[in-house]
């Protein structure tokens, strides 16, 4: 547990005692940095907007003045498509371009695990889908969650607008499609012809969310080259994650234990369905960046790339499901190659 005693830092930014809310986060886990200009500037941005909701008038950061107009938004290295003859033929304007969609994806992908996702999962339980989670704690817990994917959001809508202004580009969010996983999540749902289906498909979908969206916000917040309000945003994000893994990891634990064998076996099959769905390229999304874009041979690079099975997938990190299902003992019981995916050992990081 953090000990704001033990910690000189955390006795500065609360000199009264560690707020409740931060009293449980695991020995480690980062805050925020007051120091860091970039990061106290996203923080007081989103602090002004919501004193002004409360029409409290307030002074508020620039961000786009914070903006580096000659960094790339989106770690290049990173496209499915980064090494393949079409892309890097594009002059660098265009590529520039291709960068800035694929930020503005990267946002929207976000808010739809948020809002499509795991939201409506943490709203099930505190509507009493599930009575052997019936806790006045864990229920506020989950409010706070809940609110933390809002305030989530709008962090990743601020960044999305600074973008745009930015550059100078109109970029829509709406012009791109739901996100893959959002799209598979309602499939599946849709799909089951049981209410205890669909409630168990939103949970499966919004644990694998949780316990997995570090991977995926890492890509961004340990990248020194690219727009620094960009790589704050996905940095100050992951780090209330680190809380809403073990909530989340904690619920699976808890239903799955209290389900029959039946609901217990879809239970870990939406799991994977869900881990299938998060980690995959969302080719769709890209296409239509193509469209946005205008580049020329630009669907027939995406089939080339999705024809190359050797082409790694965006996240490849399932240390946290695999977790889960150790914790809940039934690694016997499921059937998943693990080889080709990246899991954190107890005493190192291994490839399996």
């Amino acid at each position: 547990m953090i000990d704001s005693a033990q910690n000189p830092a955390l006795e500065e930014e609360f000199p009264t005692g560690l707020p409740e809310e931060l009293r449980g986060l695991p020995e480690g886990v980062p805050r925020h940095d007051p120091d860091d200009r970039i990061e106290s500037a996203v923080i007081r941005r989103l602090v002004g907007n919501w004193h002004r909701r409360a029409t409290v008038k307030r002074d508020e950061p620039d961000l786009d003045e914070l903006f580096e107009i000659d960094r790339p938004d989106y770690p290049e290295g990173i496209l499915p498509f980064h090494d393949h003859p079409t892309y890097r033929a594009l002059d660098p304007a265009k590529k520039s371009e291709v960068l800035s969609w694929a930020w503005i994806a990267y946002n929207r992908h976000t808010i739809m695990a948020e809002q499509k996702v795991a939201n409506p999962a943490f709203a099930l339980v505190m509507e009493g889908e599930y009575p052997m989670l019936q806790d006045e704690a864990l229920n506020i817990s989950l409010a706070q969650a809940m609110v933390d994917e809002q305030y989530h959001t709008l962090m990743h809508l601020n960044a999305s607008a600074v973008t745009r202004r930015r550059r100078g580009r109109a970029m829509p969010d709406n012009d791109l499609p739901m996100s893959h996983t959002a799209r598979e999540h309602l499939r599946l749902r849709d799909a089951a012809p049981e209410r205890w289906q669909k409630s168990l498909t939103t949970l499966a979908f919004a644990t694998v969310s949780e316990i997995s969206i570090n991977a995926y916000l890492d890509l961004l917040a340990d990248d020194p080259d690219i727009q620094p309000v960009n790589s704050s945003t996905a940095k100050l994000h992951n780090r209330d994650e680190y809380c809403h893994a073990s909530i989340s990891a904690v619920l699976a634990e808890v239903v799955h234990d209290k389900l029959d064998e039946e609901k217990q076996r879809y239970f870990r099959d939406m799991l994977f369905e869900g881990l299938e769905a998060f980690v995959a390229t969302d080719y769709t999304t890209w296409h239509r960046v193509m469209d946005l874009t205008g580049i020329e041979g630009g669907h027939e690079m995406l089939a080339d790339c999705r024809a190359e099975t050797s082409r790694k997938r965006l996240v490849r990190d399932y240390t946290g499901l695999h977790t889960l299902i150790e914790r809940m003992g039934v690694q016997d019981l499921v059937e998943f190659d693990w080889s080709k995916s990246h899991v954190a050992g107890g005493a190192g990081e291994t490839l399996r």
